[in-house]
């Protein structure tokens, strides 16, 4: 991987796609959220249409949300569900198990109260193993057992060049484009992983399957390999050489890469993109604003999901991010990552003071 900078690097491919086309045949076609009765909301068009159950996953009363942020499945279709958590309560767990029927299993993940952001589940030879990452003064990524326990622990990569003195062996809760902040993962064919850091230094790192750096790509920039918050990333394996896609946030687009970070082209057209899955021929993306996308093989928009974009782009003082009476049947308000389980659903963590997870359904 190259660790020179992003401009001296020629783009493979300058291509744009434009989804605006797209999004305005599906609003003024068959668009439709139709309440079958007192309790279900379906949500979506044409072929992909879901039943939608919000506050699906429920805590015990000792536990409560504080932001959620993330959420990934394993193979026993159990969802793993990370909060961001508040810093002075360093006794209450930040991840939280649930079985497929939406009971709670177990929690954990007191470490990373405070600044607990990405999640992923990786399946390594037999043994499945979950990938954490945590930001604000927390600035740091693990990997876990499913029940927990720590396998390694990593903080702000200083062989990269690109961080403040001190950044990993003291993280503080500072921000800046020298500051160590990673958001989410994507796993590559090789076994190692890649990391952006999409509140810090807007790069995305590169590590081998232990944990340990190899380099890094992006940085700042205004897109063609470089991003304005990198927020999210994923390697779209559905056709035949795999890319990486990161969901460069405040450019509200998706940038295409090759394995080795050479820049392909842009998806445009969205919200606030904050992360990506895929799931047979349909990658998801969940944005910020306030939708969640489903694209199809050739990257097109096949449907919107929970498309509440007009009434929260004009809440400009997050009123209703803040009220749950504000919160409509069938709306999303902030989703922040969504993964597929194995059946096709859909599982959506939302940006919300008090925390919702919302389970899709193929109806």
């Amino acid at each position: 991987m190259s660790n020179s900078s992003p401009s001296n690097r020629k783009p493979l491919l300058r291509r744009t796609f434009n989804l605006a086309a797209g999004a305005s045949l599906l609003a003024a076609g068959t668009s439709r959220a139709a309440r079958l009765n007192s309790s279900e909301v379906i949500v979506g068009q044409g072929e992909f249409q879901y039943k939608v159950e919000h506050q699906w996953a429920q805590l015990p009363d000792q536990y409560s949300w504080q932001t959620t942020h993330n959420v990934a499945v394993d193979e026993s279709q159990n969802l793993y569900v990370i909060h961001e958590g508040k810093r002075d309560r360093e006794d209450h767990p930040s991840i939280f198990v649930f079985d497929p029927s939406g009971k709670f299993i177990r929690a954990f993940g007191w470490q990373f109260q405070g600044g607990g952001h990405g999640l992923e589940v990786r399946k390594e030879g037999n043994e499945e193993f979950l990938y954490v990452s945590a930001y604000q003064g927390r600035k740091c990524f693990a990997k876990l057992t499913l029940a927990g326990d720590v396998i390694w622990q990593r903080f702000a990569p200083m062989q990269s060049g690109v961080y403040a003195e001190g950044e990993a062996a003291n993280p503080q809760k500072t921000w800046g484009r020298d500051r160590f902040m990673p958001t989410n993962f994507a796993f590559l064919p090789d076994g190692g992983f890649l990391l952006t850091d999409g509140y810090g230094a807007y790069c995305v790192h590169r590590y081998d399957q232990h944990g340990n750096w190899l380099g890094h790509f992006g940085g700042a920039g205004k897109g063609e390999g470089t991003f304005n918050l990198p927020h999210g990333i994923w390697v779209d394996d559905r056709s035949e050489e795999p890319v990486v896609v990161v969901a460069d946030r405040a450019h509200n687009t998706l940038q295409r890469l090759t394995i080795d970070g050479e820049y392909i082209d842009t998806i445009d057209g969205f919200g606030l993109p904050a992360n990506i899955d895929t799931h047979g021929k349909l990658m998801l993306v969940p944005e910020l604003v306030a939708r969640v996308s489903l694209l199809g093989p050739s990257n097109e928009i096949v449907a919107r999901l929970g498309d509440d974009v007009k009434r929260v782009s004009a809440d400009k003082n997050r009123k209703i991010r803040a009220d749950e009476a504000k919160w409509e049947a069938g709306k999303f308000v902030h989703p922040h990552d969504a993964c597929f389980a194995a059946d096709g659903s859909i599982f959506v963590a939302e940006w919300v003071a008090s925390g919702r997870i919302t389970k899709l359904t193929p109806a």
